[in-house]
């Protein structure tokens, strides 16, 4: 939001117009496999391709809105080829809350590993629910994510075997 704040009075200040996407929790063909700030899915896929049981911090039911990096694309591409979007900041997400837990247990099954275990641990600091109403998106630019979670998890999974050999 302060990132968003900023952005705006630069705009208003040079008389640039702005367009907002803020976007949810990005997965997919691409994302860095070694960097730990791209989330928790590659880091998922690394221990379920090690055959180890994926730990699921608190209770493993930690809510997100997991987006396939192909809907973030075609979201800004969208935002960007309209004119209604200037002023607006869209949330760019599925709008489905879908657990850790549930993102731990089809990469887990994709790889034939141990079911993924609840380790009890927390992170400082971690929010414990967060999802988005695209319905804005869709209402301004047309936005809708086609990509199901479980689609796009195999998808990288598969992408991820082919990177890693």
């Amino acid at each position: 939001l302060c990132q968003e704040n900023l952005l705006s009075a630069w705009a208003q200040a040079f008389r640039v117009e702005l367009k907002v996407v803020r976007l949810q929790n990005v997965y997919g063909i691409g994302q860095s496999l070694i960097n730990p700030y791209t989330g928790i899915v590659s880091l998922f896929v690394r221990l379920a391709r090690e055959g180890q049981s994926i730990p699921l911090y608190e209770d493993g039911q930690i809510i997100r809105d997991f987006v396939y990096i192909d809907d973030v694309a075609r979201a800004i591409l969208l935002a960007l080829d309209n004119e209604r979007a200037g002023g607006q900041t869209l949330d760019i997400g599925t709008g489905k809350a879908t657990t850790i837990g549930q993102i731990a247990k089809v990469i887990a099954e994709h790889y034939g590993a141990p079911e993924p275990s609840v380790c009890g641990l927390y992170r400082n600091g971690d929010v414990r629910h967060s999802t988005c109403c695209p319905q804005q998106a869709r209402d301004v630019i047309g936005f809708l994510a086609y990509v199901p979670v479980e689609e796009g998890l195999h998808g990288l999974c598969d992408w991820i075997d082919r990177q890693l050999g």
